[in-house]
């Protein structure tokens, strides 16, 4: 085993020396407005050294690796914005968190690229409070509690990965939903014609969300009253007797 030098635990600027010209909130935001920019992949040491006006053995003054970088951009955007208020029912509180990740991550789309990476800067450590204690108090062991806020994330992670994939095909090929579908209209037909798939083309047939404007925000509230309705089911067994739905 070996200790790791977490960045939030080294202090901002050394006992010794001179004062630092920049902050990590300065450094954390110009990463920000280059991966907002460019993408994920255009943040490198050099990068923002350049961005910021200094060199980049001077950036290591600040931060010792990429990875503080991504840690410190990660805290930053969960910062951003206030969290939702806190709310005595369990699920309006979670309802609430998890529309409130998503339209971060919709907003940053290089979010969903570090969707693995443990968020335990002091904002990110407060989300995770949040969701905890929005499940407190209603019957779920510690470990419980944890299993119910990480796949939570874990859904509204993938649900907007989705959005941003969809977005991204339809920035490429100039075409919203409805136009590739139009377009793919022949190689449809020739599917259902075909009854090989006959769910998929009643989905295609019958169904109303995925031709719907809002299809995006009614898919998500879906999946995730879906997910909450689960959640309901298992605190009810734990506490041993019917609860509030």
């Amino acid at each position: 085993m070996f200790a790791v030098d977490v960045i939030w635990i080294r202090p901002e600027r050394a006992a010794r020396g001179p004062k630092p010209k920049r902050s990590r909130d300065e450094i954390a935001q110009a990463c920000v407005r280059l991966a907002d920019a460019e993408g994920l992949d255009a943040v490198s040491m050099r990068r923002i050294a350049a961005e910021l006006g200094t060199g980049t053995a001077s950036l290591y003054r600040y931060v010792t690796s990429k990875d503080d970088l991504f840690d410190l951009m990660i805290d930053l955007v969960l910062g951003s914005a206030p969290l939702p208020p806190p709310t005595q029912y369990w699920r309006d509180g979670l309802s609430l968190l998890a529309s409130w990740k998503r339209e971060l991550v919709l907003a940053h789309a290089w979010m969903a690229s570090l969707s693995g990476r443990p968020a335990v800067g002091p904002h990110g450590l407060a989300v995770q409070e949040r969701g905890l204690r929005a499940v407190e108090g209603w019957g779920l062991s510690i470990d419980e509690m944890i299993i119910v806020v990480e796949s939570l994330d874990a859904y509204v992670q993938g649900y907007a990965v989705r959005e941003l994939a969809e977005r991204a095909a339809t920035e490429r090929s100039g075409q919203d939903l409805d136009a590739w579908m139009a377009a793919h209209e022949a190689y449809a037909r020739s599917v259902i014609d075909s009854g090989r798939f006959p769910l998929v083309a009643r989905a295609w047939l019958d169904a109303d969300e995925p031709h719907a404007a809002d299809r995006a925000e009614r898919g998500f509230r879906h999946g995730l009253n879906r997910l909450l309705d689960g959640y309901a089911a298992g605190m009810r067994r734990a506490r041993g007797r019917p609860g509030r739905p």
